[in-house]
């Protein structure tokens, strides 16, 4: 009875669950309804945005008016259509990113915390060379090798992004692998692969769910840095390229760096809130941790 009621404690990933981790914490249902906004500007961008951002006119650096809600820059491009496409961009790269290394991170660290002795050891010693560089200026130097188009740049930012999700399962699943409802599953002669995939890596899915919500946030920022020291692709609008471009400006037109700032910083904000909700209402630690300062 002690080991069946454990695995049901276990399993805190649910939409009930996500939904009331988010709903009883004002701030984190803000930042619900921030990436709802930005996430549907991002899908819907061919109808909400009024110009084409790439288009050039004579009406350079426009303020802020009802015919330019944001401005224009030096080129006559509509600001407000440019933050539109520019989520597009941040949004693609950065989900995708945060899942291709996830599941890259999920791979080593399971196998790796499961395996150990010396699997364990080669891949932290791998995982670890990934780690001797700081992980921009690691991406920098192979988007500059390499070139820096939307498929590179996803995989140099999957390439240096993966480790730190790595070594955080690794953790869950050397605390996971020594509970009593795995050993149980051992002792009626379960496989070590349905051990895995069925008894640990279950129980650390909210863990990795909400890491790689939070990843977003750090990749769409690494992107858009890579962006704006001038590592990217002018024919895409991103945030970066018009921070890049807005910062010989801004004395010009300061509308044209500060509302793709903004629109960057309240993503990335929001991404935050809500990945730290949903890991207090998702992990028994942080909820333990959060009653405990309660009371």
């Amino acid at each position: 009875m002690k080991v069946n009621s454990e695995i049901k404690n276990h399993h805190p990933l649910s939409a009930g669950n996500l939904w009331r981790g988010v709903k009883h914490n004002k701030v984190a249902l803000i930042g619900a309804i921030v990436l709802v906004v930005f996430f549907g500007a991002a899908i819907f961008a061919d109808r909400i945005a009024p110009y084409d951002p790439q288009k050039t006119s004579n009406e350079t650096f426009q303020p802020p008016s009802q015919k330019f809600l944001f401005g224009t820059d030096d080129l006559g491009r509509d600001v407000f259509s440019g933050v539109i496409y520019g989520a597009q961009t941040s949004i693609l790269i950065g989900v995708s990113v945060a899942l291709l290394s996830g599941l890259l991170g999920v791979f080593v660290g399971s196998a790796a915390g499961y395996a150990g002795g010396i699997g364990d050891d080669f891949l932290m010693r791998l995982t670890e060379l990934f780690l001797i560089p700081p992980q921009f200026f690691l991406a920098l130097i192979i988007a500059a090798l390499f070139g820096s188009s939307l498929f590179n740049l996803i995989l140099i930012l999957t390439i240096t992004s993966w480790t730190a999700m790595a070594r955080l399962v690794r953790a869950e699943v050397l605390s996971l692998k020594e509970r009593p409802f795995v050993e149980a599953s051992r002792a009626v002669g379960a496989s070590p692969t349905r051990i895995l995939f069925h008894d640990i890596l279950p129980n650390a899915f909210p863990l990795i769910i909400t890491k790689i919500i939070l990843m977003v946030g750090g990749v769409i920022l690494l992107e858009a840095g890579l962006e704006f020291v001038g590592i990217g692709d002018a024919n895409r609008i991103s945030w970066g390229y018009m921070l890049h471009n807005g910062q010989h400006f801004i004395r010009d037109g300061w509308w044209i760096i500060a509302f793709p700032s903004l629109a960057l910083a309240a993503l990335v904000l929001a991404l935050n809130v809500v990945g730290d909700a949903l890991n207090s209402a998702l992990n028994p630690k942080a909820r333990a941790a959060h009653f405990d300062k309660a009371v």
